[in-house]
């Protein structure tokens, strides 16, 4: 992927060491226009970043994850399709603020992330996290949560409620419901495999203000039973926070 032009590559190791141009620059450098930016972490193979970039040409799109083995599909198919309003970012979403400037990015997705059952400060749903995207997220800025995971959503829902943060939408059986919207139409190889074992999606939409303290919830969830995708093994527990 080194040789295409809509792919970065800045691991961890290499970041703090070189300077990302493109931080308060994507519209301007790259995309060539003042169109509204969406990201996703950890987009994995990318099929979401593509599909959305399909849908809205007026609209850029960066799908950002640390395996790019996974991101070469969705890149390349990017390329071959000659998708102006792409790119992708390979790096640590731990490190994600150093490249993006304040209020540069429009909306965030979040599809099927790991629910990181046993740290909740390596939940992409966190406090932790939220208070870094903050950092570059405009004012009000939109948070997508697409998940298979009961406690990964149940999780992001206590914190959403402790801190009082104003939901768009919410629902525990996205296909169920009375939501018509392309965008969630578009599945992941994954997501297939979740629909096919009968695992409902679940889907929450919300906003995040710059103001405001924010508070870890407390209450303690149930575990996931069963093993997604490179999730680690289950520990003896049943609950955690």
């Amino acid at each position: 992927m080194r040789s295409y032009p809509h792919v970065f590559e800045y691991p961890y190791s290499v970041a703090e060491n070189i300077p990302f141009e493109m931080k308060g620059n994507w519209k301007k450098e790259f995309f060539k226009n003042d169109n509204p930016i969406i990201i996703e972490l950890g987009c994995g193979r990318g099929e979401y970043t593509v599909g959305l970039a399909r849908l809205f040409p007026d609209k850029n799109f960066i799908g950002i994850d640390i395996k790019g083995a996974r991101m070469w599909s969705g890149a390349t198919e990017a390329l071959q399709e000659n998708l102006k309003n792409v790119a992708f970012l390979r790096t640590n979403i731990e490190i994600i603020e150093r490249f993006f400037a304040a209020g540069e990015v429009d909306e965030i997705w979040l599809t099927f992330s790991d629910p990181q059952m046993k740290k909740a400060t390596k939940r992409l749903t966190s406090t932790y996290f939220m208070e870094r995207y903050r950092k570059f997220l405009k004012p009000h800025g939109v948070i997508h949560l697409k998940t298979d995971s009961n406690f990964m959503f149940t999780y992001t829902t206590y914190m959403v409620d402790k801190n009082k943060l104003p939901v768009v939408f919410s629902t525990q059986d996205l296909y169920q419901s009375e939501l018509v919207d392309d965008i969630l139409k578009i599945q992941t190889y994954y997501e297939q495999q979740w629909l096919q074992r009968g695992l409902a999606i679940k889907y929450l939409k919300f906003i995040l203000p710059q103001q405001g303290k924010l508070e870890e919830p407390e209450q303690e969830i149930e575990l996931d039973e069963y093993r997604s995708y490179n999730r680690s093994k289950r520990s003896a527990l049943q609950f955690s926070k």
